[in-house]
């Protein structure tokens, strides 16, 4: 009937929360496992994850993560001491469900990683790589395969950010009745 549709309506959007507790989860060991090496002193990680980000560096092309500059540098301190902590909050949030509390962090969270996307996108598309230590992205192709490395760190806090202005779990506002 109409009060089941609309009951379906104010569901918690179960796709998008698994969407969103996965990404939170896979974060965890990306931020403390590669990320930080942008930040750590050498020989702090072990050699294997040095490699492995050596290895991405050369492939990718990518080489704010080997010699970041300072602007990239300060979006990882971001990363490290306010979305590292966040992440296994958000990450049980949405892994359980309809957390309405969540709301306000998360977008927070949102806004703010997709700004910092946003500069970092800019920057893999425009910046002259050329005077880089480390191979950067010369060609359009590699420019945009670097580009689809870091894409979905802003595209899943867009999601996320839309889904908590717009859907109507997240957004509902309770009606508090008059005296």
């Amino acid at each position: 009937g109409p009060v089941g549709a609309g009951a379906m309506a104010a569901a918690a959007p179960r796709w998008r929360e698994r969407l969103f507790a996965l990404y939170f989860l896979s974060h965890i060991p990306v931020t403390a496992l590669i990320d930080l090496q942008a930040l750590l002193p050498a020989g702090f990680h072990p050699a294997a994850l040095t490699e492995l980000l050596r290895w991405y560096a050369a492939t990718f092309k990518d080489p704010m993560m080997l010699q970041p500059p300072a602007w990239f540098r300060a979006f990882v301190y971001c990363e490290a001491f306010l979305q590292l902590p966040f992440f296994p909050v958000a990450a049980y949030a949405f892994v359980k469900g309809g957390c309405r509390w969540i709301r306000t962090s998360a977008i927070i969270y949102s806004t703010h990683t997709a700004t910092t996307l946003v500069a970092i996108l800019a920057h893999i598309l425009f910046h002259d790589f050329s005077k880089s230590e480390h191979a950067g992205p010369q060609t359009q192709h590699e420019r945009l395969v670097l580009l689809s490395i870091y894409l979905p760190y802003l595209l899943i806090p867009l999601l996320i950010l839309y889904t908590m202005l717009c859907h109507p779990h997240y957004n509902h506002v309770e009606k508090r009745k008059r005296k």
